[in-house]
């Protein structure tokens, strides 16, 4: 019971602030007229995180994350993905109609964002070696496996809940307005964060 409710908790303080793969697929939620037109994000977010939780508490990711030219990459590769996802989100500009798609990500292009968001962010990446892989280590055998399915049960959970809350929320907004401030705050965030990753990289160079 200890690792199963350690997983949970744990998991949901990781997963529960407002960061970019939260973003998106609220947006992708929020923007598509089906809700299974927004699977595509969701699945590719949690398969990803369902690899970099395995990697965390097998140790894989911290022997690879130990190479500081690798370091610099990553987060050099999440700052300009980053800067031009925000852009896109910008310039977006929803319009709802009866029958008509009002999010230009298609199934392709929603799996490719979301599959970086999740895996060109530096900071998520280490969060889950340094937290999750790190309170892995305090258990073996059976308990690590209960550890380990419980945080990626949580992680699946939550993006299923986040685009369900923003397919709701694009019901109500019927002509678009709350969809349009919806993507331009979700672009305020993304810089913001590719700010600070950004400051981030600077010290990692210097």
């Amino acid at each position: 019971m200890e690792p199963l409710l350690h997983g949970i908790m744990l998991a949901f303080g990781l997963i529960l602030p407002l960061g970019v793969q939260n973003v998106f697929i609220f947006n992708q939620g929020a923007t598509h007229k089906k809700f299974t037109n927004a699977l595509p994000a969701v699945i590719t977010a949690g398969v990803c995180d369902t690899i970099l939780i395995s990697l965390a508490v097998a140790g894989v990711s911290i022997i690879i994350l130990s190479f500081e030219w690798l370091r610099t990459f990553i987060f050099l590769v999440g700052f300009i993905f980053l800067v031009y996802m925000g852009w896109l989100m910008w310039r977006d500009t929803p319009e709802v109609k009866n029958h008509q798609e009002s999010n230009p990500f298609s199934a392709k292009r929603q799996i490719l964002f979301a599959a970086s968001v999740s895996l060109l962010n530096p900071h998520a990446i280490l969060d889950t070696i340094g937290v999750i892989g790190t309170s892995s280590l305090v258990y073996s055998g059976n308990e690590k496996w209960i550890f380990t399915i419980a945080c990626i049960v949580v992680s699946w959970i939550w993006f299923f809940a986040l685009a369900i809350t923003g397919k709701k929320i694009g019901q109500i907004d019927t002509n678009g307005k709350l969809l349009k401030r919806l993507n331009q705050i979700s672009a305020l965030i993304i810089w913001g964060i590719a700010v600070f990753m950004g400051s981030q990289l600077f010290l990692v160079i210097i």
